[in-house]
């Protein structure tokens, strides 16, 4: 469940971070009842970014196989690979 506090929480900055690392997970900040900033920890941030280029990595990966159309076998894929990189 999101954690969502009003702006004046902001000044327990402690409370603030032990929830943000207890969690692993965004504290939403509002001012005057509508959303305004969103505080994590780094590692979460960190992970969102990785799950990030993930997500990038395969919508590239899907638009390729869309230009060309081709369709590899995961074996014969890998198989072809070993033999190039590993002789």
């Amino acid at each position: 469940m999101p954690k969502i506090r009003p702006i004046t929480d902001l000044r327990n900055t402690n409370e603030i971070s032990d929830m943000c690392h207890a969690e692993n997970e965004p504290v939403f900040i509002t001012k005057n009842g509508y959303g305004d900033l969103v505080v994590m920890s780094i590692e979460t941030y960190e992970a969102m970014l990785e799950e990030n280029a993930l997500d990038r990595e395969i919508a590239q990966a899907e638009a390729e196989y869309c230009e060309n159309g081709k369709l590899y076998d995961a074996r014969e894929a890998l198989g072809a690979l070993r033999r190039r990189h590993f002789g």
